[in-house]
């Protein structure tokens, strides 16, 4: 199989990185047709200070175990097969009401607010009426909209990697001060559109998968210094902490650690 090898000089490379930051900043507002530099500089200024102010933090919880499972970010899809940065989510001031409501911009979509919803792999999940999402309404309870189908609202028993099915999380959608409130990390502020819950590389990964509790790095020092042949750090779930016992007489074995 031949493989063919791109070189992309010095100047072509900092293209596509001005391009991948633009697309950062503007995601989809530029409704596909790129800004000239005049338009894109004015768009910083204004959007820029609105997303370092008043940026919201999105995610999907348990309601067992207050895990947040996933937290959302620019690219994840919401019930209505948008993405999130394609719902408002900059606001030059914060409403007063709650919940938020993010609806979605793209033209024609009825979806009143961002609503994650997992997927099974790449495929959509389906309703306990053995239809999927996206033959289900995005608006009130979802209900089905095929014909021969009496489902009045969209109800899944597919089970979130927390070992709790999808039905029992909830959309929990904050501003700083509140998340903060809750004793939950807000990470560095961005001039990035929807950046969401994303608060660093490792809120990239399911909840139950983090190393730690924030997404913003590595673990603490007292971790990465105890003697290796004693413990191993291996993973948090909610407010406790797994161990692999390296120095067990019956090998290797895990055990757990309230935190």
């Amino acid at each position: 199989m031949a493989v063919t090898h791109l070189k992309i000089e010095k100047k072509g490379a900092e293209s596509i990185d001005e391009y991948l930051e633009y697309e950062r900043i503007v995601g989809g507002d530029d409704k596909g047709k790129l800004f000239t530099p005049s338009q894109y500089e004015k768009y910083k200024k204004k959007m820029i200070p609105i997303r370092m102010n008043n940026r919201l933090y999105v995610c999907w919880a348990s309601l067992k175990t207050g895990i947040e499972c996933k937290q959302v970010g620019p690219e994840t899809k919401c019930f209505c097969q948008h993405r999130y940065k394609q719902h408002k989510s900059d606001f030059e001031v914060l409403p007063t009401d709650r919940p938020f409501k993010l609806p979605c911009e793209e033209l024609g979509c009825r979806c009143r607010s961002f609503s994650y919803i997992p997927r099974n792999g790449s495929q959509s999940i389906r309703c306990t009426c053995k239809h999927t999402t996206e033959e289900h309404s995005v608006v009130g309870a979802k209900k089905c909209q095929k014909t021969s189908c009496g489902c009045k609202k969209f109800y899944s028993q597919f089970t979130c990697g927390c070992g709790d099915p999808c039905s029992n999380h909830r959309m929990i959608i904050e501003t700083k001060e509140e998340r903060l409130s809750r004793g939950k990390p807000v990470g560095r502020d961005v001039p990035y559109k929807a950046m969401g819950g994303l608060t660093g590389f490792s809120s990239l990964a399911d909840g139950y998968m983090r190393m730690d509790a924030s997404g913003v790095g590595a673990p603490s020092m007292e971790i990465l210094e105890q003697p290796s042949s004693m413990y191993f750090s291996f993973i948090f779930i909610g407010s406790v902490r797994f161990y692999l016992n390296l120095s067990s007489k019956q090998g290797v074995c895990l055990f757990k650690e309230g935190v």
